[in-house]
């Protein structure tokens, strides 16, 4: 199977408020319709996209029930992406032990209340592409 696209699926309530944030975390843009809007990032990929459903519940986590799905957005300066998130309409959930730590995460809710974290320290691209051919991982018949 060759995939062509990911795309990340969130129902929610408001479309408009869902959409615009991850549009927002993404410095993307939407393509909107009455039921569904698309998420295309910076770069032009289509990466989210959300899908009306009214009757939505937010999940209860980190603290309570399932979190359903999440995204893991790595990213380099945590301050500066905790008041871009904060100021796009992101809800903390959990902050980090300890945010100037060199690595770390911290747990938000969307505005529809969807989770995802905003980790750094974590190793680049590069970095995991060198691990992988080193430890042959992911190679068919390895």
């Amino acid at each position: 199977m060759e995939l062509v696209r990911k795309v990340v699926v969130f129902d929610a309530a408001d479309l408009e408020a869902e959409s615009t944030f991850w549009a927002g975390m993404l410095g993307g843009r939407v393509f909107r319709d009455a039921s569904w809007h698309s998420v295309v990032d910076a770069h032009g990929r289509w990466v989210i996209g959300v899908q009306l459903a009214p009757d939505h519940v937010p999940p209860d986590w980190p603290d309570g029930g399932p979190q359903q799905i999440h995204l893991d957005l790595h990213i380099t300066d945590p301050i500066t992406a905790h008041a871009e998130a904060v100021a796009l309409g992101a809800r903390l959930l959990k902050d980090a032990d300890d945010p100037t730590a060199a690595e770390g995460h911290r747990v938000y809710a969307d505005p529809a209340g969807h989770p995802f974290c905003l980790g750094w320290g974590h190793p680049d691209d590069e970095t995991i592409r060198r691990f992988l051919g080193e430890h042959e991982i992911g190679r068919p018949g390895r």
